[in-house]
């Protein structure tokens, strides 16, 4: 089994909803409001995993990823056009619009358990409370903004089983700071 890193943005209050605002709700696009050197290029410090490992997503995040990277050409959008995609879906069937992309087979879990590159998992709130649940997560980067949201759904939902990480790194990221957290 290959390494499972979440990432995301994620408001003062734990709010992982809508960020860019594509979502339409009222408190949306929060993440964005803080200037493209916050958000802008590869912020979760993905590098060469994105050459060598895969990009799992739910159907959602991969309907809107496949509007917005396939018209950029800087050298995050080539090379996120480039990695490998995993869509965790049971109603697409098209996935010709975002390039590399390929549906999974079988359960999540049992895919996780048999992929073996590092998977990066972003947005897909499902895909990462189902992992979550496995406890199948082995690490977390994630883009602390200084918005408060005060609803929306959270990165870490109700468990019954408590969860102990060790800090590994803080950097600032515009207005935001990126922090990994590792089992």
């Amino acid at each position: 089994m290959g390494h499972v890193i979440v990432t995301g943005f994620v408001s003062l209050d734990g709010i992982v909803t809508d960020p860019d605002g594509s979502g339409g709700t009222p408190a949306g696009g929060w993440a964005f409001r803080h200037g493209p050197e916050t958000h802008g290029g590869d912020k979760f410090r993905l590098g060469e995993l994105m050459d060598t490992g895969v990009l799992l997503l739910g159907k959602n995040t991969w309907q809107l990823f496949s509007k917005l990277w396939p018209n950029r050409t800087d050298e995050f959008s080539t090379r996120m056009n480039k990695m490998a995609k995993v869509v965790a879906s049971h109603t697409l069937t098209d996935l010709s619009a975002f390039p590399n992309s390929t549906l999974m087979k079988g359960s999540l879990a049992d895919y996780v358990r048999s992929e073996p590159r590092t998977i990066a998992v972003t947005g897909s709130v499902s895909v990462i409370r189902a992992l979550q649940a496995a406890d199948l997560v082995d690490e977390y980067r994630l883009m602390t903004l200084p918005s408060v949201v005060g609803s929306g759904e959270k990165m870490f939902g109700p468990s019954d089983h408590p969860l102990h990480l060790r800090l590994e790194s803080v950097v600032p990221a515009g207005a935001a700071s990126l922090a990994t957290y590792v089992r």
